[in-house]
């Protein structure tokens, strides 16, 4: 547990978007609540009160439901990320996913230890697609929930506001996921940023580029033959795939 957990009145990172009146409404999972330290709940109840949301306590299947200008998006939210036991969780996502248009994964990964387990675990468990839902690390619990706050409040703002206030939120979320995508990518030994962005406007998906062969890989884009075969070697061997190292 973070330190700032036991401060409910720990200084909002993001100004909220009124002064008065309902930004909108947070489901929180009965769940997940009993599974936190009642410090942790504080510090939300008081967090959505700032940011003029209310709180309701209900049994959800995700963690969090937000409905914020009558756009709905969903959380899970993990606190404690366990690298024996994440099954679960990249299980919960492939069932959500299909239920929510919007949905996120935050987790939280305060050691580099556990930023390199959830890379490996992204590539051991099949089916993950970048973007769907887009993942949000965090270093600290209160982050997380900030940035979910901030992230449902936005989709709110964008539907009351115009078309290229939308067009701005949507290309923030696109960077956000580039920028994992680049994470996920060069944690292939081997494999450097300009790669990533090749292999990317090249090929697409993570799960593509698991599918493309070394001579698809060189026709398609720029990159040696030995990096090819780096590639095509990380995702068809297990004892290889299991190991990245993130740069």
């Amino acid at each position: 547990m973070s330190a700032s957990a036991g401060n409910p009145h720990r200084e909002s990172a993001h100004p909220k978007l009124s002064n008065s009146g309902c930004n909108g409404v947070c489901i929180m999972s009965t769940t997940w609540k009993d599974e936190q330290h009642p410090s942790f709940i504080n510090f939300i109840s008081y967090f959505l009160n700032e940011n003029s949301c209310r709180l309701n306590f209900v049994s959800i299947d995700p963690d969090f439901i937000f409905n914020c200008g009558g756009v709905s998006a969903a959380f899970i939210f993990v606190t404690n990320w366990d690298s024996n036991g994440n099954a679960s969780i990249f299980s919960r996502v492939q069932k959500l996913r299909g239920q929510f248009a919007n949905l996120y994964l935050v987790v939280t990964l305060p050691t580099k230890d556990q930023n390199d387990s959830f890379v490996r675990s992204y590539f051991k468990y099949g089916g993950m697609e970048l973007g769907r839902p887009a993942f949000m690390p965090v270093k600290d619990m209160e982050m997380g929930f900030e940035k979910i706050v901030k992230v449902a409040l936005a989709r709110g703002a964008c539907k009351r506001l115009d078309v290229t206030a939308k067009l701005r939120a949507e290309r923030e979320i696109s960077v956000q996921s580039m920028d994992l995508y680049i994470k996920v990518v060069t944690s292939i030994p081997g494999i450097d940023n300009h790669d990533a962005k090749a292999l990317n406007q090249a090929i697409g998906s993570i799960e593509a580029i698991a599918k493309a062969s070394k001579e698809y890989i060189m026709d398609n884009t720029d990159l040696s033959a030995e990096k090819a075969e780096l590639i095509a070697r990380f995702f068809r061997d297990p004892k290889y795939y299991l190991g990245p190292k993130i740069k």
